[in-house]
């Protein structure tokens, strides 16, 4: 959906990591994360604690850059650091105006190699040129191998951002979010968390669902970037290359709603691991306290028929151009027949776009005539749940149509990002005229009046048709906005519907790491580490049997592998069905409903 990602790309990364990143080049072993061998550069040695070395934005990295880079200033612009733990620190304080460093006159550092304290009174601005007041305090601790660092930074104006600059960090492959360790050669990886950290389009970042990053110093060193943060905040990270060492940047945005001009930061750490996975699993353990994220066995909100499916099936209804692949009549023939195959009671039924033109009857959630009516959707709903079928109708979390008359009572859900302009879904061509239509806005459930919204028109569908399950399209798109937390609107969205329909599940798109504490089953997102908290089935955009059609989604056309049956291995067996899909490839159809019940042990 973007220039640089698009939708579909983004979704083949969530599928094939679970939104941890690929950075180009090197070979890896994707199954793993384990690296092809490459060579290892060393970092320069190790510098007393609480020495402060006079440096710049350009100190000890390529200049000019020798492979991918991204957008930095063309001068020198002051990072004087503070030595501990055989790294050199940096800090970069962000206004809405500005970028400030550390006035080196005002910097004061004590402790020692245990822990350390480094004091800054005053910052520079202007490339140093100029001075202003505030301060920042930073406390670092080591214990064995691992270093860990708090921030207090203080202004006269609202703080958005502060970044910690890490030095002396040795070149090596770099796995994002979990993702496979590869090597960027002589190039520079930025990684952003969730959704790209808000930044999809232009000079975007890799997207990774776990504020993660590992670089394989040694055979047998992993050296690990991690956040003890315990709420679900943005955070970014660059490596910089230089000759032998990169310069790390770890970002932490605050919350863009806050405005707060004394910002703690949420700690820090670095960290050894003599493998990739036991440097991950310091990270998942972490993350698992932070977020309350219970194991799949543990839950409580996945009912028992989730945790016996063996298939889902999507059931592609209206196209953006009111094209109907399948109405309620031949969805409920086709469902038919599929009882006659499996046990119905073992297939979730995923309805997309049961409601009208596909995004842009958002956020109506009106049955439609052309479909069948509401006599045509109950009656589907009724008749499949006789034949023991769970029935999903699909829901936008985040998306509304400027256009539908609904949109005055809305539209202060509208999302504003961290500078305050309004997120458009201005990406995509829905119609084909080769130009990105803009008649979408990202919408933000941190706002009452959406969520308020939203939560009315899914509670509506419940009780009127008595679903089994709704289905939040992009939940795990998550921005920062200026009108209230998104990640805490979307709980409070799920838990409000769990209180009132507690028979009723919440299945969600693209997860990041803090879902898995109240979703239970996500589309897309299906790497094996997120195995242990949710399960997941395969992308409604998956190339259907025949011509690789992906239905209501605006992509188009995939190659569909009748070798695999476009299956996933790590995701439960999804069946795709367009216009032609019952009618020409039922014996295709056959076929992956075979492999579904052979994977689920189903004679």
């Amino acid at each position: 959906m973007t220039q640089d990602l698009s939708r579909r790309d983004l979704l083949k990364t969530v599928g094939a990591v679970g939104a941890g990143a690929l950075v180009a080049g090197g070979t890896t072993d994707a199954a793993m994360g384990e690296p092809a061998m490459t060579p290892i550069q060393t970092a320069a040695a190790a510098r007393p604690a609480g020495e402060i070395s006079e440096l710049f934005s350009t100190s000890d990295v390529f200049i000019p850059p020798r492979g991918r880079t991204f957008m930095k200033f063309s001068f020198d612009f002051p990072e004087p650091a503070v030595a501990f733990g055989g790294h050199r620190f940096s800090f970069l304080i962000f206004t809405d105006e500005n970028t400030y460093g550390l006035d080196r006159a005002g910097m004061k550092a004590t402790g020692n190699g245990d822990t350390l304290t480094l004091e800054a009174n005053g910052f520079v601005w202007a490339g140093g040129q100029e001075k202003a007041a505030g301060k920042l305090t930073a406390r670092f601790t080591k214990t064995g191998t691992t270093i860990e660092w708090d921030i207090v930074a203080e202004m006269d104006r609202a703080i958005k951002t502060v970044t910690t600059v890490i030095r002396d960090v040795p070149r090596g492959p770099i796995s994002v979010g979990g993702g496979a360790l590869t090597d960027p050669k002589d190039g520079d990886v930025l990684a952003g968390y969730a959704f790209g950290a808000g930044d999809l389009h232009g000079e975007a970042p890799v997207s990774i669902s776990t504020p993660v990053a590992v670089v394989q110093a040694s055979d047998s060193d992993f050296i690990y970037f991690s956040t003890c943060d315990n709420r679900m905040r943005p955070k970014r990270y660059y490596f910089q290359t230089g000759e032998k060492a990169y310069r790390v940047e770890a970002i932490y945005e605050h919350g863009a709603w806050q405005q707060d001009k004394r910002i703690v930061v949420p700690r820090w750490r670095l960290g050894h691991a003599a493998t990739f996975d036991a440097a991950m699993q310091a990270h998942m353990a972490q993350i698992e306290k932070a977020f309350h994220l219970p194991t799949w066995e543990a839950r409580t909100d996945a009912p028992a028929w989730m945790r016996n499916l063996a298939m889902v099936t999507t059931l592609h209804g209206m196209h953006y151009t009111g094209f109907i692949f399948n109405d309620y009549a031949k969805q409920l023939e086709i469902l038919r027949w599929m009882a006659t195959q499996m046990p119905a009671d073992r297939v979730l039924v995923f309805l997309s776009s049961w409601d009208g033109r596909y995004y842009w009857d958002y956020p109506n959630y009106e049955v439609p005539g052309r479909m069948g009516g509401e006599a045509g959707f109950r009656r589907l709903i009724t008749e499949a749940q006789k034949l023991g079928f769970r029935m999903m109708p699909m829901f936008g979390t985040n998306s509304a149509n400027r256009k539908q008359p609904v949109w005055d009572k809305i539209k202060s859900g509208a999302t504003y990002k961290l500078d305050g302009d309004l997120y458009n879904i201005n990406w995509v061509d829905w119609n084909n005229d080769r130009h990105q239509d803009a008649w979408l806005t990202y919408m933000n459930v941190g706002e009452d009046s959406w969520r308020n919204w939203i939560e009315g028109r899914i509670a509506s569908v419940i009780e009127r048709f008595g679903v089994d399950a709704y289905f939040l399209d992009i939940v795990g798109g998550h921005v920062n906005s200026t009108n209230g937390d998104m990640h805490e609107g979307t709980r409070k969205l799920i838990l409000n519907l769990r209180a009132k329909y507690p028979k009723v599940a919440c299945v969600g798109e693209m997860p990041y790491d803090a879902l898995y504490e109240f979703i239970p089953m996500f589309h897309a997102g299906n790497n094996p580490r997120w195995q242990k908290y949710a399960r997941f089935f395969q992308h409604l955009s998956a190339p259907a049997p025949g011509r690789g059609s992906s239905g209501v989604h605006e992509w188009g056309f995939g190659k569909f592998n009748e070798e695999t049956l476009g299956l996933n291995p790590n995701a439960i067996p999804t069946l795709q069905v367009v216009e032609d899909t019952f009618t020409k490839h039922r014996a295709t159809m056959a076929a992956i409903i075979a492999k579904a019940k052979e994977r689920a042990g189903i004679a």
